[in-house]
């Protein structure tokens, strides 16, 4: 959701350190220092770099309202938008306490226009936001995804993010506006689906809805209100067969995007409030033993990725994410499951509109309580509000590795609440498939997922390579002394996934610290292995799809494809073609650095065609990484090409810290 009327306020805010949380009242906190938001306090971006223990941060900011922009008139509202606060926030405006939220990874919003305070000439006075957040580093019944418990970080585990970590925005809206959005399509009925969401809906008022696909308005339909809810169908013409459907589906290989323009009026026709989204159409699910998109089986390539970056930890830049999902494909994946993190929205974002499938995963909590299961349970659904729009997410992962169910094998209780957050997820949105727990001891699930990191490819293909030995596998194997099905859960009959394996370090061990789950000593012999890995994965027919572990360098964990600077251990060209597999040249994508098709770069013209060469300094760093076809300038490291999409919603990458322009009100 996007509006014309906002202001951006990541970048310095005073700050103080409470480690002992001594402070409760914000008119006795002694601001000491000057934080750059959104960066956490323990990443080197925000200015303070303490990696230290600490039960609360407080900020402060105060803001002018001197642009009229902004300032609400008599029937209009401000908004004030965290896109992330870890772990408990508490909010003042003015002097005034305004809102508690509990849940580190998802959003909330304040209506503020009640404590703004009129000065002189009816100028509003500049506002004071004062932030509490609370985060106690040793509680491990809070959802805490790879944050480590220890002072430093070890083995898999990372350093911490506290306080502000997402972008705060104001939005200036009118009283009666759209609060929220939800698309989803049906492909098998050729249909867009809207739930829409009005808050203080005046009498006999509608609401407007034109979607467009490239010049063409697919719809123009105008709806009365007669409550805050209206639930819409929108058929389109159905062209039927698949080469003319092909350029209305969103895919990776083609990801077509449907953009739409959503208006209230009043009764006498007044305009109260316009936003501009999108959507696609795109269908998901399961047929037998196979994943599917659009209604037919698709076969997932997809990288682990934990989203961490050496200076600014858990948070990136609008162009850092969009180089990440480029890298990606650009490295033969078509999907990657982002791992015990939601990601910034503008992530999902460079997703949808590049061609990416994402399996969106809930950050964990370690010790399973009452605690646990009312904090996992509320933030989820947070969560997958936020998200259910984005046509890049494929499917939900609620739960990883029997992370906060530890005794999963012996506790019906945590048995329980597994099937719960499934069912629960499955509730929120039956449009996509839902896994139990992944990785082993599964209880349930619409996947079977399986970690394995065993380093023998023939080794793997023993295990995966028909579907007798999966069945024996499921039964009588237990990578990481685990077993996979559990509680009455064959698993049979239900698509596979080899959903973590690899995790091939690259390094001197007499030099760098750092481990994998195995080591190669040089870019070379790790392009090897991979290669006779990927070869060995492709030919177990069983499989749905894999993701191989990892992206990037994390920390102490050394066995990403490229480091934590992003730059490629092996030629990536050679990368690419080795996770494609060895069918990939039958299709028109092949060609494509990102992977799309010939249709598809025919119909984006010919800047979409330079799109995936401006990926930043990486392209200096091995020789031979990407060609420029003969003649054409080399761009220069800041250009920013934007795809059309982003051109025609006013949409593109902001300078100010944190990068991500937000999506407004996308609760």
């Amino acid at each position: 959701m996007r509006r014309t009327q906002w202001l951006n306020l990541d970048g310095a805010w005073d700050a103080m350190l409470d480690d002992q949380a001594h402070y409760a009242d914000p008119a006795t906190v002694p601001f000491d220092r000057t934080i750059i938001v959104p960066f956490p306090p323990e990443a080197k971006a925000s200015g303070v770099h303490d990696t230290g223990f600490r039960r609360r941060v407080w900020y402060r900011r105060v803001v002018g309202l001197d642009d009229d922009s902004l300032a609400p008139g008599r029937d209009e509202r401000l908004m004030l938008h965290f896109g992330a606060v870890n772990h408990r926030a508490r909010v003042w405006v003015n002097g005034h306490f305004a809102i508690q939220h509990k849940g580190g990874h998802s959003p909330f919003s304040i209506d503020i226009t009640r404590y703004l305070v009129a000065g002189q000439g009816e100028r509003i006075e500049p506002v004071e936001i004062i932030v509490q957040a609370e985060d106690d580093p040793t509680d491990m019944h809070k959802v805490r995804g790879k944050m480590d418990w220890e002072l430093d970080p070890h083995s898999i585990w990372y350093p911490r993010t506290t306080g502000i970590w997402r972008t705060v925005w104001l939005e200036k809206v009118s009283r009666a506006h759209v609060e929220q959005l939800r698309w989803s399509a049906d492909v098998a009925c050729w249909q867009i689906h809207l739930n829409a969401l009005v808050s203080h809906v005046p009498p006999d008022c509608t609401l407007n809805v034109i979607l467009r696909l490239g010049d063409k308005t697919l719809v123009n339909d105008r709806c009365m209100l007669t409550g805050p809810r209206l639930s819409r169908i929108f058929q389109l013409p159905d062209p039927g067969i698949d080469d003319a459907r092909a350029e209305w589906l969103w895919s990776p290989e083609s990801p077509q995007l449907i953009e739409a323009e959503v208006s209230l009026h009043d009764a006498d026709g007044t305009l109260l409030d316009t936003v501009f989204s999108y959507t696609a159409l795109r269908t998901v699910g399961v047929d037998g033993d196979r994943f599917v998109l659009n209604s037919r089986p698709y076969y997932l390539r997809m990288v682990l990725d934990q989203g961490y970056w050496p200076e600014s930890l858990m948070v990136a830049s609008s162009d850092q994410l969009k180089e990440d999902v480029m890298l990606i494909k650009r490295l033969g994946f078509n999907g990657v499951r982002k791992h015990q993190k939601s990601e910034d929205p503008r992530w999902l974002y460079w997703c949808d509109v590049l061609g990416l499938c994402v399996w969106g995963e809930m950050p964990s909590a370690y010790g399973f309580s009452s605690e646990t299961v009312h904090g996992v349970m509320e933030e989820w659904k947070e969560l997958v509000e936020r998200d259910i729009s984005h046509p890049c997410i494929v499917a939900w992962v609620p739960t990883n590795e029997s992370w906060g169910v530890p005794e999963l094998m012996y506790d019906k209780r945590q048995v329980d609440f597994v099937r719960a957050m499934y069912h629960m997820t499955r509730a929120l949105d039956g449009s996509r498939p839902v896994v139990g727990n992944d990785g082993w001891e599964m209880p349930c699930g619409d996947f079977v997922n399986i970690h394995d990191y065993h380093a023998d490819p023939e080794e793997l293909y023993g295990r995966y390579g028909t579907r007798d030995k999966v069945a024996y596998t499921l039964e009588h194997v237990r990578p990481a002394r685990r077993r996979l099905v559990i509680d009455g859960f064959s698993g049979a009959g239900k698509p596979l996934f080899l959903s973590e394996f690899g995790g091939i370090a690259c390094l001197d061990s007499s030099k760098e610290k750092g481990w994998g789950y195995s080591v190669a000593k040089d870019g070379p012999e790790l392009l090897e292995r991979y290669q006779k890995l990927m070869a060995a994965i492709h030919r177990c027919r069983p499989l749905s799809g894999f993701c191989y572990t990892q992206l990037t360098d994390t920390f102490l964990e050394k066995n990403g494809l490229l480091t934590e600077d992003r730059v490629p251990k092996a030629p990536i060209a050679a990368l690419a073609e080795a996770t494609r597999g060895p069918e990939a040249n039958l299709h028109d994508w092949y060609i494509d650095p990102l992977g799309h098709s010939e249709k598809w770069r025919g119909r984006r013209g010919g800047d979409w065609e330079l799109e995936w060469m401006l990926t930043g300094a990486e392209m200096l760093a091995q020789p031979g990484l990407a060609v420029l076809p003969a003649g054409t300038p080399a761009p220069a490291e800041t250009a920013d090409v934007l795809p059309p999409l982003d051109r025609q919603l006013g949409v593109g990458p902001d300078d100010a810290p944190g990068g991500a322009r937000p999506m407004a009100s996308r609760q």
